[in-house]
């Protein structure tokens, strides 16, 4: 019998536009922020078995019927929005069990585990601004969610979870961030899957064809000057910074600077020959020994990967994997 699957060789693949994915739509407390609080807000506070989504996951429903982010494969969101507009009519929060031990037994979870999410209506606008000015300054934190009356507060950063007494912490930290620096094809094939992937990034280079192509999707770019290559950049603890240079020569003031940084991730491009006299290098500079550990080389999760694209996604999993621990 002939195969009905469908005829794919007239079709036309484009290539994917970072700029047509952004990250608003992801973000509940952003969405919630931009209505004064007008909606309701859903976390997941316990998870039982496999999961689509951790605990301290978001989504919020706004009054226009939007829903902004998901706590599952879509099994779920088109009941918890009907659970939604509940507490926004009666204005108390709810706390709902979906999956094993779940009176919803029509809604099954395909992973087989349990979910306890809580909804809670009209967080406080002041809260939420609040919320936003700590994101916005790359603070790390948690919201404190009282699970018996709703209550939210802010609190310092926490592993995410309950404590024992009724309160479920949910940690908000910053997303990484990324410093780009180089010249050639490497430096935009990474910045766009960076920015394809709804996470901050920057290119820093000597090179104008270079900081063009970045600029031309979309992405913040800046030459690096006389005074120095991070000039008034921020490199704080969730800060990653790559170089992708094969002309080593920039390489060297530009790692001073960056060893000398909070930056959780720092490591640039090259041969296990071109780490060694890139280490050389430094040591003659002077940086010490504990800096130099903290240079990583060769960079990415395969090995001698040669291909532009292959490259760039070698790192970001690295880069990534390193931020979630």
């Amino acid at each position: 019998m002939r195969s009905q699957a469908a005829d794919l060789s007239n079709v036309e693949f484009l290539p994917f536009d970072p700029r047509a994915v952004t990250r608003e739509a992801h973000d509940a407390l952003g969405a919630l922020t931009r209505t004064g609080g007008r909606g309701a807000l859903a976390v997941i506070t316990t998870v039982e078995g496999a999961s689509y989504r951790p605990t301290g996951a978001m989504m919020a429903f706004l009054p226009d019927g939007q829903r902004i982010g998901n706590l599952s494969s879509g099994c779920i969101e088109t009941d918890l929005h009907l659970h939604a507009r509940e507490v926004m009519a009666h204005g108390s929060s709810m706390l709902l069990r979906y999956g094993a031990g779940s009176p919803f037994f029509d809604l099954q979870l395909p992973c087989g585990g349990g979910l306890e999410i809580l909804l809670l209506p009209r967080p406080r606008s002041s809260l939420l601004h609040r919320v936003a000015q700590l994101r916005a300054a790359r603070k790390p934190f948690a919201l404190a969610f009282n699970l018996a009356d709703g209550g939210i507060s802010i609190g310092p950063d926490r592993t995410t979870g309950k404590d024992g007494e009724g309160i479920f912490h949910a940690r908000l930290r910053p997303d990484p961030r990324f410093l780009i620096f180089g010249k050639g094809p490497e430096v935009p094939v990474f910045a766009g899957l960076v920015q394809a992937a709804l996470l901050p990034g920057m290119v820093l280079s000597h090179d104008d064809e270079t900081l063009a192509q970045a600029a031309a999707i979309g992405v913040t770019a800046r030459r690096i000057g006389k005074g120095g290559a991070l000039g008034d950049v921020d490199v704080d603890h969730d800060t990653a910074a790559v170089l992708f240079y094969h002309e080593h020569r920039h390489e060297t003031a530009i790692l001073q600077e960056l060893l000398s940084s909070n930056g959780f991730y720092i490591g640039a491009q090259g041969s296990r020959r071109a780490q060694s006299a890139r280490i050389a290098a430094l040591r003659a500079e002077g940086v010490d020994e504990a800096a130099l550990g903290r240079l990583r080389g060769p960079i990415g999760v395969i090995a001698s990967a040669r291909d532009a694209r292959l490259l760039a996604i070698s790192v970001l999993a690295e880069v990534l994997a390193l931020h979630s621990r």
